[in-house]
């Protein structure tokens, strides 16, 4: 069905409102769920509402409660998501953040005690649009793991990098798991009951599978082999080890209301363009776009999203049924 990205966002909201979930903390997760399904990652827009609800009813996640933050230096800004959402405490870095960036040049907010980051590259985008470069990591409940080993010890693990470029445009937003493919892919085909690629996951014998159901209880392919293992490690210590925030093989799935709260960690780092790159570094940032934009065939990283959301507001959303349906029983 096709549904306007208002009503949606109402639609979000009032279905967690009824699951325990604050009005302004379900406005933030709203936005960013409903965000995601315009950009077109249906893995983590709508077919995200189920879980998230049930995990506030049984308190896995707390949608009551408000993150909380402190400086310990001028350039670190560390906030503690006191096991709510991840979004609220994403919107409070966007209060302070920025600031802190033209300030000293460079600034790292480090989030502990989170939830699921969602599309990232919303977030690096959202720091893009003021004039920052941005960088953030996260890590996810265990779903990879060590290279040569079978324990799931990483999660996908996603990273994401955006920069202005001047007068070129819409930022370049750069948004990627390091497994072969996103969790939310393999969760989505489960929902639906269809097949994947044999070249996405493997199951608990270290076999690769064709079945979501045993993809989820395996584990995932890392993107690029030993090395996309390596990164999910380097990611893994970024996120968790320098936030105080619980390794992957620590947290309970994302996916259902089983568990402690996952307490995750996103580390995002801002930096000013005009502090390391002077007068004119915006030109130099737009000059570079505009090269690799030139050659046909050649799109920039996160213009296809922000094509789709223009869409979806002009249009309205297209909204499986079945996640339509399943929305509309969570009391």
């Amino acid at each position: 069905m096709k549904i306007s990205v208002k009503d949606a966002h109402a639609l979000v909201c009032e279905t967690l409102m009824r699951c325990n979930v604050r009005a302004d903390n379900a406005a933030s997760v709203a936005t960013a769920l409903v965000t995601a399904e315009a950009s077109g990652q249906g893995g983590h827009g709508f077919r995200r509402v189920p879980a998230y609800s049930a995990q506030a009813k049984v308190g896995k996640v707390d949608g009551m409660i408000s993150p909380i933050f402190e400086k310990p230096t001028p350039g670190v800004l560390r906030i503690d998501a006191q096991h709510g959402f991840a979004y609220p405490a994403l919107d409070l870095m966007m209060d302070h953040l920025p600031d802190m960036a033209r300030t000293q040049g460079i600034a790292i907010a480090a989030i502990h005690r989170s939830h699921h980051a969602g599309v990232m590259g919303l977030t690096v985008e959202r720091l893009a649009e003021k004039g920052l470069a941005a960088m953030m990591f996260a890590n996810a409940p265990a779903a990879m793991a060590a290279w040569g080993g079978r324990r799931p010890m990483f999660g996908t693990n996603p990273i994401a990098f955006g920069v202005p470029v001047g007068d070129a445009g819409d930022p370049i937003i750069i948004d990627l798991a390091l497994s072969k493919v996103a969790r939310g892919k393999i969760m989505a085909a489960k929902q639906k009951g269809v097949a994947i690629p044999d070249d996405w996951a493997l199951d608990v014998d270290g076999n690769p599978t064709t079945d979501a159901v045993k993809a989820i209880d395996g584990t995932m392919i890392p993107a690029g082999g030993v090395k996309g293992a390596a990164l999910a490690m380097m990611v893994e210590l970024l996120a968790a080890g320098l936030t105080g925030a619980q390794f992957g093989h620590q947290s309970s799935s994302l996916f259902d209301d089983k568990g402690a709260p996952p307490a995750l960690g996103q580390l995002i780092i801002a930096i000013d363009p005009k502090a390391t790159g002077g007068v004119g570094v915006m030109d130099h940032l737009a000059y570079i776009a505009n090269e690799i934009a030139a050659e046909e065939g050649v799109r920039l990283p996160g213009r296809r999203g922000k094509q789709a959301r223009a869409l979806a507001e002009a249009e309205g959303l297209e909204i499986e049924d079945d996640v339509m349906e399943t929305i509309s029983q969570i009391k």
